[in-house]
């Protein structure tokens, strides 16, 4: 099998009809399987995926959490039961077209040093969404949720991190793609391991991207392959004292202090493969 769609789930079922639809009727000469992982909603998508999609696509399978495990930790069941040569995470508001996901393999094929590759995500209004970037810093994670993020020295930093001096026009070699949509090499999971199951949500994919790199593999982003993203940033709330408030930017906060607490405060090549910690190696 060449591919496995993970679909990590928790209270959206109203995207898992378009999104699994979109991904069917767009994905062409590829043998794939569906794995919908779910985080144990309370909206009764596991129910409709049961009753309604798996009867009507054979190629969806349907895991139930009994908790809400978290991102990491939700992915990993998924990828524990797949099948595919290539894993493919992805979020349920996700909209696939153009046979983006047949492209997304055969670039992995075409490039055997490329451990995880990333999309160029659209707005529905066809705007660019910045989901690629460089490694964070503390520095620039701040300047993003205060008012410092008004000053000159901190829109700069932000600009950095968030690689806006491009057009996003063209396939390069990045830092890190967003975990809304990626394509993971097998080979490069059963080296490094499964993602690290202490970040609940929040710098996972950061941390994966970061561990493939350090396993001597690539990570690109993929300019001519688009796929539109109904996309909320459930971290951002405006306002800095709104932050204070706000569960998302504390469950952030949390897996940021993990994340420069594992790593340090710097990248260096030179530094050892970080394996996922308790999760276990794949297996």
């Amino acid at each position: 099998m060449d591919l496995s769609i993970i679909i990590l789930n928790y209270n959206t079922k109203d995207f898992l009809l378009p999104c699994i639809k979109g991904i069917v009727e767009h994905t062409l000469d590829l043998d794939y399987e569906i794995i919908v992982v779910d985080n144990a909603s309370i909206d009764g998508s596991a129910e409709y995926v049961e009753q309604k999609l798996c009867p009507r696509f054979d190629n969806v399978q349907l895991i139930r959490s009994t908790a809400n495990v978290g991102f990491a930790a939700g992915n990993n069941v998924g990828i524990k039961k797949a099948r595919g040569r290539y894993y493919l995470v992805m979020n349920s508001d996700i909209a696939v077209w153009d046979n983006a996901f047949k492209r997304m393999v055969q670039f992995m094929d075409n490039n055997p040093k490329a451990g995880i590759a990333g999309p160029r995500l659209l707005s529905p209004d066809g705007s660019l969404q910045y989901f690629v970037y460089e490694f964070p810093t503390p520095q620039v994670l701040v300047y993003r949720r205060t008012p410092l993020s008004r000053f000159q020295f901190a829109r700069r930093a932000i600009h950095k991190y968030l690689m806006t001096n491009w057009d996003h026009k063209e396939n390069r070699k990045v830092d890190w793609v967003q975990g809304s949509c990626m394509i993971v090499r097998k080979s490069a999971v059963q080296k490094i391991g499964l993602m690290d199951e202490r970040y609940f949500m929040f710098l996972e994919d950061t941390d994966w991207c970061r561990r493939v790199l350090q396993a001597g593999y690539e990570v690109w982003y993929l300019a001519d392959t688009e796929i539109i993203h109904y996309h909320g940033r459930a971290s951002n709330v405006g306002k800095f004292y709104m932050a204070l408030f706000n569960k998302m930017s504390w469950i952030h906060l949390i897996s940021a202090v993990k994340y420069f607490k594992k790593w340090g405060l710097n990248f260096t090549p030179e530094m050892p493969v970080a394996v996922s910690g308790d999760p276990e190696k794949y297996e």
